[in-house]
């Protein structure tokens, strides 16, 4: 007789137990292995993963097949890997919408949101995105709950700093006709995003030597600079007055520089006209003056006595010739000579 023989059968209500039991069984079987495999997995290769037994630090894997210890032993967290680069747009840069309404009573301390200040006092509004790759797996995930709000206070005092060293024409192109006059001011524009990745940089190396590091490490920086929409129209009549102001000063040039070439032509006319009548007047001179230059020159040397007597005989006729009639006397005669005339 078998074994089988010696039990009795069992009925509906023990069978249907027995089921059960096998199945619960089953099930906590198969949780167990679930649970014993829960940190067995793929890394994908964009990916790494940190390690940590009972919130120690254990190690860090990059892609490939992870196996670990199920919780609460070891804990798993996923992070993005070296070469994902990651984006951050930093909002508190953006101007408050609540700032200059009625609708808030904070609307005098919202002013001044999204306004940045300049090295030579402007005022700017500034647009940032900061992209990142994980440099230390191990502090990203230390600090990924605090990295959000870290970021938005290192950027924004990055960019703060940077643009009160700068001046407005250096962060964007506030005065369009100095664009080709000022190369110096082009170059440092086209630096404006490097400076700022440094600085950045600069500013999470600084946590990283304090042991308060967030892992990360500085990819690019995208920066958009613009005028403040109030200021705008403010800032082209300036420009206008500026346009007009130079176009009236070339105008107020070319006038006077027309005045000056008139007032030159004049004088040297005059001064022409002065040498011209000066040089006829010497010559006039000279030559009306010449006979008795020579009489002179004739009778300091005493080389012609004669000359005297000539030149008087020359010009005697002409002086005559001009009379209406003419007595003669002798002068060695000693008779007296009567002349007909009107008694006064």
């Amino acid at each position: 007789m078998s074994t089988r023989e010696n039990f009795p059968a069992l009925g509906p209500g023990a069978q249907a137990v027995r089921l059960s039991f096998r199945f619960v069984a089953a099930l906590a079987v198969l949780a167990a292995l679930a649970w014993a495999t829960s940190n067995v997995r793929r890394i994908p290769a964009d990916s790494s993963v940190v390690v940590t037994r009972f919130g120690a630090y254990v190690r860090t894997q990059g892609a490939g097949l992870l196996v670990a210890w199920p919780r609460p032993f070891e804990a798993v967290r996923l992070v993005p890997g070296r070469e994902r680069v990651l984006e951050r747009r930093i909002v508190s840069l953006m101007r408050d919408p609540r700032a200059g309404t009625q609708l808030s009573m904070d609307s005098d301390a919202l002013a001044g949101s999204g306004y940045v200040l300049t090295g030579d006092n402007g005022v700017v509004q500034v647009s940032a995105t900061l992209f990142y790759r994980v440099a230390d797996p191990y502090a990203y995930a230390l600090q990924l709950d605090y990295l959000d709000a870290a970021l938005e206070r290192i950027v924004s005092a990055a960019v703060a700093q940077t643009l009160a060293q700068r001046d407005l024409d250096a962060i964007l192109v506030a005065r369009p006709e100095m664009v080709a006059a000022d190369q110096q001011m082009a170059a440092r524009r086209e630096a404006l995003r490097g400076d700022l990745a440094r600085a950045v940089q600069r500013d999470l190396d600084a946590l990283t030597a304090a042991h308060a590091g967030l892992g990360i490490e500085v990819a690019r920086m995208d920066v958009q600079a613009s005028f403040p929409a109030s200021a705008i129209d403010a800032f082209n009549a300036v420009l206008s007055s500026m346009q007009n102001a130079e176009r009236d000063i070339a105008q107020a040039r070319t006038i006077a520089e027309k005045t000056r070439q008139g007032a030159q032509q004049n004088a040297d006319r005059i001064v022409q006209d002065a040498q011209a009548n000066a040089a006829e007047r010497v010559a006039t001179a000279q030559s009306e003056t010449s006979t008795i230059a020579q009489l002179e020159a004739a009778l300091a040397l005493d080389h012609d006595p004669g000359l005297v007597a000539r030149a008087y005989r020359d010009r005697v006729q002409a002086v005559l010739a001009k009379a209406r009639h003419v007595t003669t006397i002798d002068p060695n005669d000693a008779s007296s000579l009567v002349l007909p005339g009107h008694a006064p």
